[in-house]
């Protein structure tokens, strides 16, 4: 019997658009031959709903994988998938392509505990602690990895004394200095701020997409990823950067310039890769990560490292940081990738099955 793959695209959340690529390219690599495949679109208003009738390989697209809920109610919408094609028997497992909230938080994670399905990527604690920028700082900092220098700022404390928080965080961080919405990615609502009016400019914005922001004090430097992969072994691979020019590498940079070139391995000094690869993994564990994450890094003129942050669902495409870091560390192809990765998912359901759960 065929494993059905629930993959979940979409998703309330401004990163919409970039789940829907990540969703054509895995729809394309899965092997039919071992699937079932049943693909959920979440819609902006958090829907859930399958696209009409089988999509063939040669027809997948954004707009074939957009699909009509049946019902204006969230609560009825994800009780239909979960009582209709989640219900049917036989070996299954979820394939979570959700950024952002209320996919990439521990929020999907938790109700899929809750129906007691294997799911690929990282758990409920897991997930919402990469996702929120503040609270993952604090894990790093209790865990003695180095970062830069930050200060949380929550909307209630804006809203109360503007000037204060202006004040307070150009005495801590100073400029150049970045503003970061705590819970988003793909580099959505960031701004690199020089002075006060960027500064007073960036924190509104950022406060437009969350109730809690993060400035960070600008490190000058590169950017080195390192992909992570396992569960209570985790692998890193060698660590990659792109090659670009740009100042503030923003969203339209990442996923709109095509001069973008990687590099990997990224050309690092001698002891350098290894001691990267290593505290990518120290990373993932201090957050209890398990499936899958990419761990972010700066590496300043003095050969300083500075974590930068965790993605527990990285871009993944087959052009994505993540996949192609794992291609030239091992070999491993991109359907590939994706096996080991729903391996990991039902491995640690099984492995949680073995929980008492009464005296």
């Amino acid at each position: 019997m065929k494993t059905k793959l629930y993959v979940l695209y979409g998703g309330k959340s401004v990163e919409h658009e970039v789940s829907l690529k990540t969703a054509v390219t895995v729809l394309h690599s899965i092997d039919e031959s071992r699937y079932e495949v049943y693909p959920v679109y979440i819609t902006r208003e958090g829907l859930w709903c399958t696209p009409p009738g089988p999509i063939a390989k040669d027809e997948l697209t954004i707009e074939r994988l957009i699909a009509t809920p049946t019902f204006s109610d969230p609560a009825r919408s994800i009780g239909e998938i979960l009582s209709g094609i989640m219900a049917l028997p036989g070996p299954k497992v979820v394939l979570p392509l959700l950024h952002g909230p209320n996919g990439e938080d521990g929020t999907v994670q938790g109700l899929l505990e809750l129906v007691n399905v294997p799911y690929v990527g990282n758990g409920v604690l897991s997930a919402a602690l990469t996702l929120d920028k503040a609270m993952s700082k604090q894990v790093l900092a209790q865990a003695g990895i180095n970062q830069t220098e930050y200060r949380v700022y929550r909307c209630e404390e804006w809203t109360t004394d503007e000037a204060a928080v202006l004040r307070k965080a150009e005495d801590a961080i100073g400029y150049p200095c970045y503003v970061k919405p705590a819970s988003l990615g793909s580099s959505i609502g960031i701004s690199r701020c020089t002075d006060r009016g960027e500064l007073l400019t960036g924190i509104r914005e950022a406060f437009s997409y969350d109730k809690k922001i993060v400035i960070e004090r600008e490190v000058d430097g590169r950017e080195i990823q390192v992909a992570v992969i396992g569960n209570e072994r985790p692998q890193a691979s060698l660590p990659g950067e792109f090659i670009h020019d740009h100042v503030f590498f923003d969203y339209e940079s990442k996923y709109m310039d095509k001069r973008l070139t990687m590099q990997i391995p990224a050309k690092l000094a001698e002891g350098l890769t290894s001691r990267i690869r290593e505290l990518a993994v120290r990373a993932y564990q201090a957050h209890g990560c398990e499936g899958l994450a990419r761990v972010d890094f700066f590496l300043d003129g003095e050969g300083q490292l500075y974590l930068n942050e965790i993605n527990a669902l990285p871009g993944f495409t087959n052009f994505s940081m993540y996949p192609v870091m794992w291609e030239r560390t091992n070999g491993t192809a991109y359907s590939a990738l994706i096996e080991q990765l729903i391996g990991h998912a039902v491995a640690r359901h099984q492995n949680k099955q073995t929980l008492q759960y009464t005296k």
